[in-house]
């Protein structure tokens, strides 16, 4: 009796399975016979590529690649088998992979009504429905619009430049009594703590830390498997963000209670003042929930946890890699520094974002560093780009990492070499140099980024010599050192200017290098 029962389970089981191979088989077919519809009537086709093994597709190699010094060889390797677009199978999903300009600039620029973002479902979940990465459409554009132009205006620039000198310096203060720090965890004490006060007016102390350690905690889960039973990474990390909401949502609401005591009309403070503001100025139906502006603010803090500060240690690693570099940028600073003394003026922020070699420096390690290394979309319909058939459903991966290392637009991409800005300038185009991606999801606080790092490393390389110790990037699952890059300083309480305004601070080492004329260590990509 236990054995026919047993049988007749094993038949119900079999045919079930049988019935759902026979759907997808006839829904695959579907959709290849309407694809190659769709190529005979365009006289285009799906790009060229393999889908590698069944159900893991090439996400083992596209994986492995993030483990070694060259994260591109992915790209590389398939962009010289089938070209600059092709198709693969990534993460459970048949992909289509640009690494042409091009056609990745189409893909920023076409977003909304031809492309929607898509993300792995550990981000969907932890950042959840009414997230900035996934929303579309008026709103996704009007809340750009206003976080955008309050970032970048020169109230705030001018406001926040005090902020940040102050953080740096109590930052740099710190390092004199180290005997070694490391510069991944040393930056995000910085980045952190501005960013938070720029989003919510929250200075040091209790709150600043809570919020720390949460958000730490929370962004932990952001690539994981997408599983949430107690005890894994994503339900802790889900876990934080409840406790980060209650926190931020209880500061939102004391800010709507204090506006509405008032009619006082200055300046927003900070983005919570810029939400609430335009919440109240819009109609009923655009009026923005305080759940949403919670949740909004917290996503907004992810540069100053893992962008931002990810890129100033890169610059410090190229730096110290590249002697050359370093002692020309000593050079402008120091200029910079005995100005203001000679003249007991104040910095400005135009007067850190006026320092052309410094600039060169941080657009390189925007470039080799590859923090953001492409963007994730998908396919709302089908569509031709430069010939290539791009199916409804289909994901593509424009990435950005492939064009900031392609010899035919930079000459010698694995070298750290800041000076190539100062002959392609304007020249590189806007989809040829996407650190901070580009269209209507141009990270807006993209200015406010680069502020930041040149006061960290003005007042860095006025303050400190320093020696790295040997350390690797690693390119998976994020952008990170793999020690954290540690680095012994030296004050520089005893420099002095020749006649020709050039420190003489430079190790035998340094100075040969400069004599050379050429970076000793190309940055291994």
């Amino acid at each position: 009796m236990e054995w026919g029962m047993g049988l007749l389970l094993l038949t119900m089981v079999m045919g079930i399975l049988l019935k759902w191979f026979w759907y997808n088989m006839k829904k695959m077919k579907m959709k290849m016979k309407r694809r190659e519809d769709m190529e005979k009537k365009s006289g285009c086709g799906v790009p060229k590529g393999s889908l590698g093994w069944p159900l893991i597709g090439e996400t083992l190699d596209f994986i492995a690649s993030g483990y070694t010094s060259r994260p591109v060889s992915f790209m590389d390797k398939r962009k010289l088998l089938y070209g600059k677009v092709f198709k693969t199978h990534l993460l459970g999903t048949p992909i289509i992979v640009s690494t042409d300009p091009d056609v990745n600039k189409v893909v920023l620029q076409n977003h909304g009504n031809i492309f929607v973002p898509a993300y792995p479902k550990s981000i969907r979940e932890l950042l959840g429905e009414h997230s900035i990465l996934q929303m579309n459409g008026n709103l996704q554009k009007r809340l750009h619009a206003v976080i955008g132009g309050f970032l970048r205006s020169p109230q705030l620039k001018a406001r926040i430049t005090r902020h940040i000198e102050n953080s740096v310096r109590l930052t740099l203060g710190s390092w004199k009594d180290m005997q070694l720090l490391h510069v991944q965890e040393e930056t995000k004490k910085i980045t952190f703590e501005v960013l938070v006060n720029v989003l919510m007016s929250v200075g040091p102390g209790e709150d600043l830390d809570f919020l720390k350690r949460e958000f730490e905690e929370f962004i932990k889960g952001l690539i994981c498997l997408p599983i949430k039973f107690p005890g894994t990474r994503l339900y802790k990390s889900l876990k934080a963000k409840q406790r980060l909401l209650e926190m931020v949502k209880k500061i939102v609401e004391e800010r709507k209670s204090a506006m509405e005591k008032t009619d006082e009309k200055g300046m927003a403070k900070d983005a919570v003042d810029v939400l609430l503001r335009d919440s109240e100025e819009a109609s009923e139906k655009q009026s923005l929930p305080l759940d949403f502006i919670s949740g909004n603010i917290i996503e907004m803090m992810i540069p100053g946890e893992e962008t931002v500060p990810m890129a100033m240690t890169l610059a410090v690693k190229f730096l110290s890699d590249c002697p050359v570099a370093l002692h020309q940028l000593m050079e402008e600073n120091m200029e910079l520094k005995k100005q203001k003394k000679d003249s007991g003026e104040d910095y400005g922020w135009t007067d850190y974002l006026s320092l052309p070699f410094t600039q060169n420096v941080i657009s390189e390690t925007f470039r080799l560093a590859n923090i953001i290394n492409g963007v994730w979309r998908k396919a709302l319909k089908d569509i031709d780009i430069k010939g290539y058939l791009i199916p409804k459903g289909w994901c593509v991966l424009a990435s950005f990492i492939s064009v900031h290392m392609d010899e035919e637009i930079y000459e010698n991409p694995n070298l750290f070499y800041p000076w190539r800005w100062e002959k392609l300038g304007a020249a590189v185009n806007n989809s040829s140099f996407t650190p901070f991606g580009g269209g209507q999801r141009l990270c807006p606080g993209l200015e406010l980024s680069r502020l930041e790092i040149s006061i960290f490393l003005h007042h860095l390389v006025t303050t400190y010599r320093w020696v790295a110790r040997e350390d690797e990037i690693v390119y998976f699952p994020t952008v990170k050192m793999k020690k954290k890059l540690p680095i012994k300083v030296t004050p520089l309480c005893n420099y002095r200017y020749n006649q020709t305004e050039t420190l003489e601070v430079l190790s035998p080492h340094q100075k040969g290098a400069i004599e050379n004329g050429i970076c000793t260590t190309a940055s291994k990509q």
